[in-house]
């Protein structure tokens, strides 16, 4: 998990722990890190403006203070479970590890009887995806497409070709059940459609892109839209 992953994911957890807090050892635990690295962690929470508090001794630990907390949310049980269901099918999908804990958040603040029948429906529905990509390659090609820098990646092609290339990202597109980075190559000196699944690797360099926008892929299919082309 690389860091800015572990401090959202950090942020995330003592909010879901409350005025109980959670103390150093145990955030240490669940991140898989020493608790010299927590520590570093919260400091950089702090100094990013999160409303940290801290309370010494034994049983205390750290904690996010009231006002970061979200507001009551008025969601019906059934959009409650099309939220977790939509994010439950798309694994594989970008920024899916950050959709799924934006989700619990949400959940985390309905009220208690919607919270309880959302979770009673949730039980009612299950899903069978394939196992998603390495989550290693899946952050870097979404670090990479935030941030707008040069993605490395080692790809096998269909016919078997392997290669190496370095992609300027331009977006991520989902069609007949495959997740596709959507790049300039600088080896092809072209756009091009890369599954993520074949990428066997990929590396973040610091070269930024060159601005090629979306309107060089080319139209996309009539049925096709962005993300936020739902009423978002």
């Amino acid at each position: 998990m690389k860091r800015a992953e572990r401090l959202l994911a950090l942020s995330e957890m003592l909010r879901r722990h409350g005025s109980r807090g959670c103390s150093a050892d145990r955030l240490a635990r669940e991140f898989s890190v020493s608790v010299r690295t927590i520590k570093r962690d919260l400091a950089a929470l702090e100094s990013s403006g999160a409303p940290l508090w801290s309370r010494p001794g034994p049983g205390g630990g750290y904690g996010l203070a009231a006002s970061a907390t979200l507001p009551p949310v008025s969601l019906s049980p059934a959009q409650a479970v099309a939220l977790m269901a939509a994010v439950s099918a798309a694994p594989d999908a970008p920024y899916a590890d950050l959709a799924a804990a934006g989700i619990r958040k949400i959940v985390d603040v309905l009220d208690p009887r919607t919270r309880t029948r959302a979770e009673e429906l949730a039980g009612r529905v299950w899903v069978n995806t394939a196992p998603p990509s390495s989550r290693t390659i899946r952050s870097a090609l979404e670090e990479a497409m935030s941030e707008q820098r040069v993605v490395r990646i080692r790809y096998t092609s269909g016919d078997g070709n392997t290669s190496t290339r370095d992609v300027e990202p331009v977006l991520f597109a989902s069609t007949n059940g495959q997740w596709y980075l959507v790049g300039w190559c600088r080896l092809r000196d072209a756009i091009r459609w890369f599954i993520v699944s074949r990428i066997e690797r990929a590396t973040v360099t610091k070269a930024a892109c060159c601005g090629h926008t979306i309107h060089e892929v080319g139209e996309p299919p009539a049925n096709a839209r962005p993300v936020h082309g739902g009423g978002l």
